[in-house]
């Protein structure tokens, strides 16, 4: 197993007999297939688990239950997650971060398996500092922005439904000669738009990991047009810095109003669905990696893949670092664009 640094420290002596496992943040397939592969490779090691339902606010109000193998049944092709999600304001403070530990205390939970993005991890890495409590997180957001891992859990299924829905999307775009700007989701990452524009063949990829100028769209649709495309389709991450896709839309309207152009912005459609088998296989292999790394004495660590290979990234790396995208990729998608 290759491991990126990870320091052990004195009082890492405990007795691991019960983990508690939860679900924070925004839902993303896999999360599911991640909450099974816990639970049973969890019993299989003689270690209890308790689940947690709605993230950290379910740590606060008590809302705990044990599980056996039979309570995640059934549940590896299921999207969302069986644990339910919630953001929770409480945890952010002192004194709900403390009503957290004593329930900890109270269910004799002697370390946390956390399944979740930057936030989930910002707020066990607080949480798991103040209270010395062994965490272990496990990537799972569609935005695939988390540094030290080459994929997250989810990413690939939202990756795929946002192909078929540009593939339809250009049925009738190719129909009435239209400009579509369609808006995908990833915050301040590009990694959902530039990919799924060179699977589905789009003629660009606007990403707020490299602003794209006015004159550079124009151009870019331009030359689609000049070149007897009966359409054109532009794939747009959601952020400030791109401005979204009716953002460009009105600027489309308003300096080049010769052009048919409709927005679509595919929204929590991207979130749902069953797991890709890719999916279904990645959460597989990290929730076994996080009981493994549990047991090893491993904490405040995230599970990640590289090069196919499982790795242990520490907390303020996987927060803090960013992770970039190939820019190659941009220059692949331009070539085949003409």
């Amino acid at each position: 197993m290759n491991v990126i640094s990870v320091e052990k420290t004195e009082y890492m002596e405990y007795k691991l007999k019960c983990i508690g496992i939860l679900t924070s943040g925004g839902d993303a397939p896999g999360m599911n297939a991640a909450i099974r592969a816990v639970t049973r490779a969890a019993i299989f090691n003689g270690i209890s688990v308790k689940a947690i339902y709605r993230g950290y606010k379910g740590l606060i109000t008590g809302e705990i239950k044990e599980f056996q193998t039979q309570n995640v049944s059934n549940i590896i092709q299921q999207g969302g997650t069986i644990l339910k999600t919630a953001r929770c304001d409480e945890f952010r403070t002192t004194e709900g971060r403390k009503q957290a530990y004593e329930t900890l205390k109270k269910e004799e939970i002697d370390a946390l398996i956390v399944i979740g993005g930057d936030g989930t991890f910002t707020g066990a890495r607080v949480f798991a500092q103040e209270f010395n409590i062994p965490i272990v997180g496990l990537p799972g957001t569609i935005d695939n922005d988390l540094f030290g891992t080459d994929s997250t859990i989810g990413y690939d299924t939202a990756l795929n439904t946002i192909v078929e829905a540009v593939d339809k999307i250009r049925d009738t775009a190719s129909s009435h000669e239209r400009l579509f700007f369609i808006e995908v989701m990833g915050r301040d990452a590009g990694f959902l738009a530039l990919n799924s524009a060179l699977a589905s063949g789009a003629e660009a990829a606007i990403i707020p990991e490299r602003e794209t100028k006015e004159d550079q769209l124009a151009e870019l649709i331009q030359n689609g047009f000049r070149k007897s495309k009966n359409s054109s389709i532009v794939i747009v991450a959601e952020s400030e810095v791109t401005g979204g896709a009716n953002g460009l839309a009105e600027r489309m309207h308003r300096e080049y109003p010769g052009y048919d152009v409709r927005v679509t912005i595919l929204g929590h459609i991207q979130r749902g669905g069953s797991p890709t088998a890719y999916d279904r296989i990645l959460a597989s292999r990290m929730g076994v990696a996080a009981i493994d790394a549990l047991m090893d004495e491993q904490r405040s660590i995230m599970i990640g893949i590289v090069n196919d290979e499982i790795v242990h990234v520490p907390f303020t790396k996987a927060i803090k670092d960013d992770k970039p995208v190939n820019e190659r990729l941009l220059g692949v998608l331009q070539m085949l664009s003409i």
